[in-house]
């Protein structure tokens, strides 16, 4: 479910891999894709899949901005209309799921997922999920080891005291790159060159996707709380947020008026021998995330570009942290780990 920046790399990397995935007698057979209008599965899931000709005629279909029901040549496959496709993935589910091992793989980036997601696992199908939102719902990194690296830590009994970390490639690159002493809108433009941020930059600039992260992991600590238990400071004013300036306003000039405080608060901290990160700090009296002033010289300070890194406290890591570092923005990095969560689950097929 989704074909965007992630879903389209992660199809190909599953066809690029076929002759790695064949040496460990591994096949991945895809049988079904969907975007938010229509879906495409194969005529007869239990035995067909789509081709990769097909998948990759549809990473160039996606790519150019087209709907999978513009895709011609389906062949032995089918379309399903957006109010058909729920219906559809849970019949595949209910059909595929505890016998050959299904995958229901979420790459959207939308809450509409939900019910698929929660009736797919009552029919004992697997999840994996680029998406943070349901996690986030009433109900990390992007390809980081984070959440296996805590449970491992958690199950040896080592209790996890503080965790505060860049959980975002894109602001770690906006922070990093005002560092240096260039103005935050040009930082924010650069940085949706590059493809580090979502269409609309305010999406990473708000803090959420932070918070959905940090609230993940606050989760696995045994914290019951909300998105709205956390505090979350945002880098642009309530005047500017989506609902109100059009994103082509805040891009040409909205973001321009924010450019002078930031450049304080850098040398504000500057002078005191710091510098500013956007993190998430995890403890047991809070979760928020923000802007903080942090040393130079500790691991977080060090951070250049658009990595992510994590720092854990706990019992066994108290004066030096454990540290997990790595590329923390970019579809090809998010598709990676997707497809390694895949193969894992294969384990439990023999």
């Amino acid at each position: 479910m989704g074909v965007g920046g992630v879903g389209r790399q992660l199809l190909q990397h599953i066809v690029s891999c076929r002759s790695l995935h064949a040496k460990q007698g591994i096949h991945l057979r895809v049988v079904g894709v969907s975007d938010s209008k229509s879906l495409v599965v194969a005529s007869d899931a239990f035995t067909m899949e789509l081709g990769d000709t097909f998948l990759m005629e549809v990473c160039r279909v996606k790519s150019d901005g087209a709907s999978l029901s513009t895709i011609s040549g389906y062949g032995e496959s089918k379309v399903f209309t957006y109010s058909e496709s729920t219906k559809k993935i849970i019949d595949v589910a209910a059909f595929l799921g505890k016998s050959t091992g299904l995958a229901l793989v979420d790459c959207s980036a939308s809450s509409e997922t939900i019910p698929m997601l929660t009736q797919a696992v009552d029919l004992d199908c697997c999840i994996v999920m680029a998406n943070k939102k349901p996690l986030t719902s009433t109900m990390v990194g992007a390809g980081l080891p984070v959440i296996a690296s805590l449970n491992r830590i958690l199950s040896s009994g080592d209790p996890v005291h503080r965790i505060i970390g860049s959980l975002s490639g894109t602001l770690g690159y906006v922070m990093s790159e005002v560092e240096d002493g260039k103005p935050l809108s040009q930082v924010v433009q650069s940085a949706k060159n590059l493809g580090y941020t979502e269409p609309d930059p305010r999406d990473d600039l708000s803090g959420m996707d932070v918070a959905r992260k940090a609230l993940i992991l606050a989760r696995l600590l045994g914290q019951r709380i909300n998105l709205d238990d956390i505090k979350i400071e945002s880098l642009y004013p309530e005047e500017m947020a989506p609902s109100v300036m059009s994103i082509e306003d805040f891009l040409g000039t909205g973001i321009l008026s924010l450019d002078k405080d930031i450049q304080e608060r850098v040398s504000k901290a500057s002078l005191n021998g710091n510098v500013l990160r956007y993190v998430c700090v995890i403890d047991a009296s809070r979760c928020q995330v923000g802007i903080q002033e942090l040393p130079k010289d500790s691991p977080l300070g060090r951070l250049r570009g658009s990595d992510n890194v994590l720092e854990i406290y706990t019992r066994c890591y108290n004066d030096q942290p454990l540290v997990i570092q790595g590329a923390g923005a970019g579809n090809d990095t998010t598709a990676a780990g997707v497809l390694a969560d895949i193969i894992d689950i294969q384990d439990l097929f023999p």
